[in-house]
């Protein structure tokens, strides 16, 4: 009875697949093709050894299969591979069930899908053979030419070469490791878009991080982040929307820009900046704002466009400032057209109409030099209309002006001054630092003053002075005066001026980082295993060959 039973499924089964060769690759039935044995049993065929299936343009292989004829299913058990005649698709797995009816493969355990040299790799994939996209589920890895990614779920949209990676996803290139929870990548043009949080860490230990998600050109190096930050050893560099060229070392900001650079220890704010690495410079503009950190205290300069230049050269390190100009310092305070910052000696340059103050002197020009030494106001050197005046202890206006002068200052106080050219001085003479006297008013070519307290103790001239002496009875507001006076401190800027012009967005040091995070169960592969695998798939599956028809097993 068997034997007869194994003769009419036999026959059966080679009428069944002249009748589906005939109908086409429009048909959606499952053929067999050939197996080394067939049994029946209860609601499905068993197929074992060698088994071959088509489904349209789809040749399936595996060890064993369990074929439901009626509802058009099939099991599939022990290397199993489904691929396509037309498509470079090919899969693989130890296990997978497919419908005929809805061309849904569900592979599970070691599946491994290629699409030309795009392979994922994971152990529960569900393949939608009509839409051409495939799902998984629980812990996916995709390797290129270029890059590995792995994450918990994803979806490969083959048709438009779009994988989605979600939950836990790791991007790791040649060049960088990047983490993210969301992240498309289109494996032709190998870009990849993330959304939300991501966290890149270079080769070199540069890092690249963005609150609000990111777009990478993985070939042509190009990145873009949406409230990010670029740090690098030397660098930081921030923006609402930063574009950073990684061949070029070129960044582009816009919105919220701010640029650091720690070797100086400077950091320049503005609405839109660019900055070029190896060069070492930065362009700045809109409401833009210079921070230089000192030991003991910071010079903030305001601006409406800085350039900043760090190269190796020591004539080459500067910071240029254009128009409203507004500089405070714990112990001075200044406002001028435009600035020039010279890193190499602390001097800082004055231009068109600038004043500065320090302390209870007041120090105007057509332009000055002032220098730093140990973070704090050293000496001012004065051009062209130099005009100083300070206030003694009883707040009298000692004034004094020239073609040009040399202020040199000691704890924030001028402590003496020499004028050269067209000298004059006014000052009040005091008796006991709390009565006036009087004022004496001089004129000289040169002429040298020492202070103390800001109140004048002596007075030197380089050649006979031509003076007068006008007690306090007979002052006025003219004979008390040098002409050219204006007293300008409600002009002074301080702290309130740098805030309303911009109030930086400080680095939130506790921001979340997803490298500060344990890793999941996926771990990054080494760069052997990453070789491995992008050798591995640029190799093609290897087909078996199609039996055609079936082995006579009757009476075995």
């Amino acid at each position: 009875m068997r034997s007869i039973l194994s003769v009419f499924l036999i026959f059966f089964l080679c009428l069944s697949a002249v009748s589906f060769t005939a109908n086409g690759q429009g048909s959606s039935t499952l053929e067999i093709m050939s197996a080394d044995l067939l049994e029946g049993a209860e609601g499905f065929e068993r197929l074992l050894g060698g088994v071959q299936m088509k489904h349209q343009n789809s040749i399936i292989y595996c060890d064993s299969a369990h074929f439901f004829r009626e509802t058009n299913k099939a099991r599939l058990f022990g290397d199993v591979r489904i691929v396509d005649q037309e498509d470079p698709i090919q899969t693989r797995s130890a296990y997978a069930e497919y419908d005929g009816n809805t061309k849904i493969a569900k592979l599970r355990t070691n599946v491994v899908f290629t699409n030309q040299k795009t392979t994922l790799y994971t152990d529960n994939l569900d393949y939608d053979r009509a839409s051409n996209i495939a799902y998984y589920t629980n812990d996916g890895k995709v390797v290129d030419s270029i890059n590995v990614l792995t994450s918990k779920r994803g979806t490969y949209e083959v048709n438009l070469e779009r994988i989605t990676f979600q939950d836990e996803v790791v991007l790791i290139n040649p060049d960088y490791t990047m983490k993210t929870d969301h992240l498309i990548y289109l494996t032709v043009p190998k870009t990849a878009e993330t959304k939300g949080l991501t966290n890149l860490i270079s080769k070199e230990g540069n890092t690249l991080d963005a609150q609000k998600g990111s777009f990478y050109n993985t070939q042509q190096k190009q990145f873009q982040f949406f409230e990010g930050i670029v740090e690098t050893e030397t660098s930081r560099v921030k923006a609402e929307q930063l574009f950073y060229d990684e061949l070029k070392a070129y960044y582009e900001g816009k919105e919220n820009v701010s640029v650091y650079n720690k070797e100086r220890e400077i950091e320049v704010y503005g609405d839109v900046g660019q900055y070029w690495e190896e060069r070492k410079y930065s362009l700045v503009h809109g409401n833009a704002l210079v921070r230089k950190y000192f030991e003991k205290d910071t010079l903030f300069v305001t601006a409406d466009s800085l350039i900043s230049q760090d190269s190796e050269g020591d004539s080459a390190k500067y910071l240029l400032a254009f128009r409203s100009i507004n500089l405070v310092k714990a112990d001075l305070s200044g406002l001028a057209d435009s600035l020039v910052y010279n890193y190499s000696d602390s001097s800082i340059r004055l231009f068109q109409d600038p004043v500065m103050w320090s302390q209870t002197s007041q120090i105007s020009a057509d332009s000055m030099i002032f220098f730093l030494a140990n973070e704090e106001l050293d000496r001012v050197y004065m051009k062209d209309k130099a005009f100083v005046i300070t206030q003694d202890t009883i707040f009298n206006f000692n004034q004094m002006k020239g073609r040009s002068m040399m202020a040199y200052f000691k704890e924030g106080k001028i402590s003496h001054l020499n004028i050269d050219g067209n000298g004059e001085s006014l000052y009040f003479a005091l008796e006991g630092d709390t009565l006036t006297q009087g004022v004496n008013r001089t004129l000289s070519a040169n002429i040298k003053l020492n202070f103390e307290d800001g109140a004048i103790r002596r007075v030197t001239y380089g050649i006979k002075p031509d003076g007068k002496f006008t007690p306090v009875q007979k002052l006025t507001e003219e004979n008390s005066r040098l002409e050219g006076f204006r007293w300008r401190i409600e002009e002074k800027p301080g702290m309130e001026t740098i805030n309303a012009w911009r109030k930086p967005e400080e680095i939130d040091p506790e921001a979340k980082n997803l490298f500060d995070v344990p890793d999941a169960k996926i771990s990054p592969p080494t760069d052997e295993e990453i070789q491995k695998e992008l050798q591995k798939s640029s190799l093609p599956l290897q087909k078996k060959v199609l039996k055609p028809v079936i082995k006579d097993t009757v009476g075995t």
